[in-house]
């Protein structure tokens, strides 16, 4: 008989990051998605119509990587107060391939916010397409160009292109 633990990492890459968008829209059926050109034309466009960038991944994962302008929420967080956002602003939420993005959009809209997209694919996708990545500059200086994204394990680091995944620690 085949363990589960053996079996979950062939399921795992053999689904997909499109198979895994179904399965979250079960979880989340309420939060809206939007795909990376989408994303990729708000960023170009006029700063006023940009959307919020919100990483729902831990610290050691947006170290790594991120996109750029995104700030880090913390994926079990409840409370937005410190987001300083209307409940009107454009809020485009991701993580690496959009569970934890999901739940942090579906609380977002459950707290009022109107305008909440989950990033169809993540930020896995985001990278296996070559958009631009950044992380912190040292010592706080100006962020820079990154290429390598954190993997999350060694499982689910199988869906990201093996030139963009990072090393796990």
């Amino acid at each position: 008989m085949l363990s589960v633990g053996l079996a979950l990492p062939v399921l795992v890459v053999a689904q997909g990051l499109a198979v895994q968008r179904v399965a979250i829209e079960r979880l989340y059926p309420r939060v809206r998605w939007i795909n990376t050109p989408t994303v990729a034309r708000w960023l170009d466009g006029p700063e006023a119509s940009r959307p919020v960038l919100l990483d729902a991944r831990e610290a050691d994962e947006f170290a790594v990587s991120h996109l750029a302008r995104a700030r880090r929420i913390d994926p079990d967080t409840t409370s937005f107060d410190d987001l300083d956002l209307g409940p009107g602003a454009r809020i485009v939420v991701y993580c690496s391939i959009g569970w934890r993005s999901g739940a942090i959009a579906d609380r977002l809209r459950e707290a009022g916010y109107s305008d909440v997209y989950n990033l169809e694919g993540g930020i896995f996708k985001w990278a296996n397409e070559d958009r631009e990545l950044r992380r912190a500059g040292p010592r706080g200086r100006a962020s820079e160009d990154a290429d390598k994204v954190h993997p999350y394990d060694a499982v689910w680091g199988r869906m990201l292109d093996p030139d963009r995944r990072a090393p796990l620690p």
